[in-house]
């Protein structure tokens, strides 16, 4: 089975993507969009039916939009919980994630530091809470039974990107997140995941300025 990711060389609305294929164990390869007229040429293939890119090639299907692809992987690789009331659960945790993370998503067109003190000072007193409160009252490994789901990897990313942009010591304060944090990361394929060449780079001037240049 070939699979192919398709999207920008850097992290964005891709990298929760990588993530789920990473701990579903599966090898796949990266198209990189690095000119306008490889932009145009995919536009033109009817690949991106909204013009949009994550472009996910799986099972011979061609997949956009972040978070059908998220679940089609879900439901696929026994990442949605057990039963729809576990499925319910996992979607609202999942989706908080996603409130939370595209503060850093906005950080590519906007103000870099603008983001991070949205982040620090109403995102994270916001969010933190709620999933210490959910970790505290947990009796099963996971947000939402014994098996790992994309409730998980989306708060993952986000822990990823509070450690990496505004310091450990704001996880610090909330030591079930902490304790929970530290698992995740440790796993086998997601350490060995963020050791490899699929994770992607924190945003850099020259990859914001390509972006620009070859989606506008």
């Amino acid at each position: 089975m070939s699979i192919k990711l398709t999207y920008a060389n850097g992290r964005g609305k891709a990298e929760i993507i990588r993530i789920i294929l990473a701990e579903a164990g599966l090898e796949y390869t990266e198209e990189y969009l690095t000119s306008k007229e490889q932009w145009e040429d995919l536009k033109k293939s009817g690949k991106i039916i909204y013009n949009q890119v994550p472009l996910l090639e799986i099972d011979g299907l061609e997949l956009v939009q972040t978070g059908a692809i998220v679940r089609y992987l879900a439901r696929k690789y026994n990442m949605y919980g057990s039963n729809d009331q576990e499925a319910v659960k996992v979607d609202m945790y999942y989706e908080g994630s996603r409130d939370f993370y595209a503060v850093f998503l906005a950080m590519v067109f906007t103000d870099e530091n603008e983001c991070l003190k949205k982040a620090k000072e109403v995102m994270v007193p916001k969010y933190f809470p709620v999933y210490e409160k959910i970790l505290k009252s947990c009796t099963t490994k996971y947000l939402v039974g014994d098996s790992i789901s994309i409730a998980d990897l989306g708060l993952l990313e986000c822990l990823l990107a509070v450690e990496e942009f505004l310091g450990m010591e704001l996880i610090d304060s909330y030591p079930k997140l902490k304790e929970y944090y530290l698992k995740l990361k440790a796993l086998d394929r997601i350490s060995t995941f963020l050791k490899g060449p699929h994770r992607k780079k924190r945003n850099t001037e020259e990859y914001v300025a390509e972006v620009r240049k070859v989606l506008f």
